[in-house]
């Protein structure tokens, strides 16, 4: 096989600062949609989450199914995992009786493993190799239990520890600063950085989800969720139309162990 018909090319699109800031709008909308349906419409963290884990089979059927990368189907999947992040996240900590810490916890190792099995299923869980629907399912799995993780996160700093959303949403901040910081210097690893990122991003989005539409003796700014998770969504697609982030490079398929 040459390599120009070895050469698959990727379905997830080039990490920039477009994909960052569209990934911090979407998981903001994860925490506004997943309240609107769970608590302002009444249906709970079970229904809630019922309902988001079917819109997210759905969707990554969809994205799974397709050849290539179809911007608006690619975000539409990620928005459905921080939707289903949020319920799946207030149900462990809230419902089950098992808080923040063990939420937290129970989802950390969760997450280890999906990327251990991955990585021993395919030798590698870096982003670039995202061209196979068995690497993609990995990678959807692991994408929907790091925004469930960062959900619990976001809940346990703003809520347990007392800081606030505003004092969350600085905490997380600066670390994303730190991982930034961190991809200028040599030896560290770009795939450790981007699932750091991608993790803190979650929280940093449900710490200002929760700011916007939390009442304002809880320290939010009492805006109604349906309101909030429509300007988000009408902002995440204005970013899609004027700044697309193109798909990443395609990867040469490579033969991976069953």
């Amino acid at each position: 096989m040459n390599d120009a018909s070895s050469v698959r090319s990727s379905k997830v699109p080039e990490i920039t600062l477009t994909f960052w800031i569209i990934k911090v709008i979407a998981t903001t909308l994860g925490e506004t949609g997943g309240d609107a349906v769970s608590m302002s419409m009444g249906l709970g963290y079970a229904r809630g989450s019922m309902i988001f884990i079917g819109i997210f089979v759905v969707a990554v059927t969809a994205q799974i199914k397709v050849k290539s990368f179809h911007l608006f189907l690619y975000w539409a999947v990620i928005v459905a995992t921080t939707t289903a992040g949020t319920t799946m996240a207030d149900l462990a900590d809230r419902s089950l009786g098992i808080g923040y810490p063990g939420g937290a916890s129970i989802l950390f190792a969760l997450l280890m493993a999906a990327l251990g099995i991955w990585y021993w299923s395919v030798g590698s869980v870096s982003v670039d190799k995202i061209a196979s629907p068995k690497v993609e399912s990995f990678y959807w799995v692991a994408i929907l239990l790091s925004q469930t993780l960062g959900t619990a996160l976001g809940d346990w700093m703003a809520g347990a520890n007392g800081l606030g959303y505003e004092g969350g949403a600085l905490v997380f901040s600066l670390g994303l600063v730190l991982v930034a910081g961190a991809y200028f210097c040599k030896g560290i690893s770009r795939t450790l950085l981007f699932w750091t990122a991608f993790i803190l991003t979650r929280p940093l989005g449900a710490t200002l989800g929760d700011l916007l539409d939390k009442p304002v003796d809880n320290g939010g700014l009492a805006f109604s969720r349906f309101y909030a998770s429509a300007i988000l969504a009408a902002a995440i697609v204005a970013c899609l139309l004027f700044f697309p982030p193109g798909a990443g490079k395609g990867s040469k398929a490579r033969e991976q162990r069953a």
